[in-house]
């Protein structure tokens, strides 16, 4: 059985709504990393860094959350979240993935960081004002991006969904709004999904 290491509404949210997508048991093992849990000797031996998502499956260790979801989607190949390896496909779904990483999800990670995760002396609080504009920028992009689609793949909900709309959700929580009705229903509308609505009570019973 798959183990996930976890924190409640951080990037292992993304690995969480993959699972539950697939509907796969897993057990769900939280690293309070509010007191010190990623820091531990015990679980730096899963992930060095001391940071969430992590897996185990059977002895297989594998972090970052976008591999994870990749590795998850090709092991259970026939669910369709991810693309067969080689296909014209799989080439677009790594270019949504590489767009999300970084264009999207970077600036506003950037106002994370020097918001409130970084110690206050690390903090530059002058980039905020450029992360929010590469922030709204990369938002033009993907509205552009999503014109027309049900899903970012077309007709399909798949994996590249999930790193969007968690993303955006991130987005809000950071206060740092897309300003982009499209965006801000599609983000809904990916949330309303029954596994998403698995993913919030997996969570809520974690914290």
């Amino acid at each position: 059985m798959i183990n996930l290491y976890a924190y409640p509404r951080s990037r292992s949210t993304r690995v969480v709504w993959m699972l539950e997508e697939l509907r796969v048991d897993y057990t769900f093992t939280k690293i309070d990393l509010m007191k010190g849990g990623g820091q531990t000797e015990e679980f730096k031996k899963i992930h060095p860094d001391g940071k969430v998502p992590a897996i185990d499956d059977d002895g297989f260790v594998l972090t970052e959350s976008a591999a994870i979801l990749n590795y998850l989607g090709e092991k259970y190949a026939t669910s369709g979240l991810v693309p067969y390896a080689g296909t014209p496909e799989r080439a677009r779904y790594d270019e949504w993935s590489y767009f999300v990483l970084t264009e999207l999800e970077q600036p506003l990670w950037t106002v994370g960081k020097h918001t409130f995760v970084l110690p206050e002396g690390k903090r530059v609080p002058e980039i905020l004002e450029v992360a929010h504009w590469e922030f709204l920028k990369a938002c033009d992009v993907l509205e552009k991006k999503l014109t027309d689609k049900v899903f970012a793949m077309g007709d399909t909900f798949t994996a590249i969904d999930i790193l969007i709309a968690h993303t955006l959700r991130w987005a809000n929580a950071f206060k740092v709004p897309s300003e982009s009705e499209r965006l801000d229903s599609y983000r809904e509308k990916m949330s309303a999904r029954p596994a998403f609505e698995r993913v919030v009570r997996r969570e809520l019973a974690a914290s």
